[in-house]
């Protein structure tokens, strides 16, 4: 298998460019699921508090022996809308998802939605100042965020977010954002970076381009967020699948391949829209 290559965020950090997602894995699956993707190679793993799984994500990390240092752990705050997200609430949540990982730190701490309605995410994110100078998270960042949201933290705050993950794949390409995210030094991770399934998985691009260079649907489409500069966090629960997304480091997509999946871009979103989402 490929070294996995990384991104420096704008700390210093490096980040694997391609990392496992255990969005929709259950508590009692992500054991095995992060088992088996660690022992494929994955060293960066992306839960969150919503998601439930951050025990059996924890229980992985501690069985598979690795070196804490090898390893990149990336989760969420969930700043749902019933209660006021003060330093406290926000302090709370970040110690019970370190004691459900069992961990003493996190990689990366990310707010999961901005929820621009709501405005506290500017109070949310005073907090993740504390926290990152704390050393408990090395990185800190946001998700679903948009350049409003970016430009107003930029200029009421003196620590820019490492990382924006947001939806993005080769059907919405988020070109715009993506462009304010390499202004601003932030560095793009895509969730749902296989589109969630057949439409993108079965379009003649991306089928001619696995004809072609003889792979997978899946990884020429993880090739294609590679060679954008993208992080991307495939998730799966077949060991197959799991293997094989994190072997896409031994080819390379050319201009064509590339334009022609750029070409896929529709402007429909998969999940919610980040400024309307508040659930």
């Amino acid at each position: 298998m490929n070294q996995v290559p990384t991104i420096q965020l704008n700390n210093g950090i490096a980040m694997p460019q391609l990392g496992f997602g255990v969005w929709q894995v259950p508590d009692a699956e992500a054991a095995q699921a992060v088992g088996t993707a660690l022992e494929a190679g994955y060293r960066s793993i992306d839960t969150a508090s919503i998601y439930g799984n951050e025990a059996g994500t924890g229980k992985a990390l501690a069985a598979s022996g690795l070196p804490r240092e090898e390893l990149f752990v990336t989760t969420k705050l969930w700043n749902h809308p019933r209660e006021p997200w003060g330093r406290d609430n926000v302090l709370r949540e970040f110690d019970a998802s370190l004691e459900k990982l069992g961990l003493d730190h996190v990689d990366l701490y990310l707010i999961h939605w901005p929820r621009p309605m709501r405005e506290d995410y500017l109070a949310i994110w005073k907090t993740f100042e504390e926290i990152a100078e704390s050393g408990r998270a090395r990185a800190v960042g946001v998700s679903n965020f948009q350049p409003a949201q970016l430009e107003r933290l930029r200029a009421e705050s003196p620590l820019v977010p490492a990382v924006n993950q947001v939806e993005l794949h080769p059907l919405f390409g988020q070109a715009e954002l993506r462009a304010v995210h390499a202004g601003l030094g932030i560095a793009t991770e895509a969730w749902s970076p296989l589109g969630q399934g057949k439409e993108l998985l079965a379009s003649p691009a991306v089928l001619a381009a696995a004809e072609k260079h003889g792979r997978s649907a899946a990884q020429v489409v993880l090739r294609w967020h590679v060679q954008h500069g993208t992080i991307a966090i495939p998730k799966s629960v077949t060991p197959e699948r799991i293997r094989q997304n994190l072997d896409v480091f031994g080819f390379e997509l050319d201009a064509e391949d590339m334009a022609a999946l750029d070409a896929l871009e529709s402007g429909r979103r998969i999940g919610p829209d980040p400024q309307e989402f508040d659930a």
